[in-house]
């Protein structure tokens, strides 16, 4: 039996999210559908982590136990012509028995973008989020940096019986700039141990109000001092989420493609 990890990016528009459900198309789905087609297998595959309906990926990571004879880079090409054009497989590799696509991750890569423009750009509008009016930037990125190091992260995220312990560690909460098309989009980008259910969008929501003069650096501290959801911003739209990467310790994964 060996444990193959795969490096995957999709375009979340079309997909109800990364996590297989009974209805609906998911990423989870449509891998093992290819897996099937490719080996004969009828397999769970474990992914990193869920990314919600509409969220994208540029780095998801899966992992596969197998009896499969195919190698790495025969995993790829065999795959990729089975899936979809808005799932691909970036890589893949062997890995340890003990390797675990989720549990064996040290930390997760988040980006959400904002375009601030006056008109938004029709080639952006699934993977951007257009937001009218100025923004007081040193204001959201004064705020952001708050949620830095380990915290009770309650006041942003849902209220769930599966999410039994809301303290994460934030390694990185910051606003960059980026130029995609000729056009200066805002980059939130945020790293973490792991993330809450909504905790990126709802994040992006709080901070939104403080951009936009509704809520104080101040406010916002005491929102994530105090833990509660009601007292936080709305729910951001997800199509302007994209999981930028993925990190294991040291040598757990090398990339078939990575070591040419």
């Amino acid at each position: 039996m060996r444990n193959i990890a795969l490096l995957l990016a999709y375009d979340g528009t079309d997909f109800i999210g990364s996590q297989w459900q009974n209805q609906g198309r998911s990423v989870q789905g449509a891998l093992e559908e290819a897996w099937e087609a490719l080996t004969q297998e009828q397999k769970r595959i474990t992914l990193s982590g869920r990314t919600d309906a509409g969220v994208h990926a540029y780095a998801q990571v899966a992992s596969i136990r197998s009896t499969t004879r195919h190698p790495p880079l025969t995993i790829v090409r065999g795959l990729n012509a089975r899936l979809p054009e808005d799932l691909r497989v970036q890589d893949a590799c062997e890995v340890t028995p003990d390797f675990h696509a989720r549990h064996s991750a040290i930390r997760r890569d988040y980006r959400y973008l904002l375009d601030a423009s006056m008109v938004p750009l029709p080639a952006l509008r699934h993977m951007v989020l257009h937001v009218e009016g100025r923004l007081d930037l040193a204001q959201m990125a004064e705020a952001l940096q708050l949620l830095e190091g380990t915290h009770d992260f309650a006041a942003f995220t849902v209220q769930s019986p599966d999410q039994k312990r809301t303290v994460r560690t934030m390694h990185c909460a910051k606003l960059t700039e980026i130029e995609l098309l000729g056009r200066r989009l805002i980059a939130l980008e945020v790293a973490a141990n792991a993330f809450l259910q909504h905790m990126v969008r709802v994040i992006v929501g709080t901070v939104l109000l403080v951009g936009r003069g509704r809520m104080t650096v101040s406010a916002f501290q005491q929102v994530l001092e105090r833990g509660e959801r009601k007292a936080a911003g709305p729910t951001a739209a997800a199509h302007g989420l994209t999981l930028m990467a993925v990190h294991y310790p040291p040598g757990l994964v090398r990339w078939e493609s990575r070591q040419a």
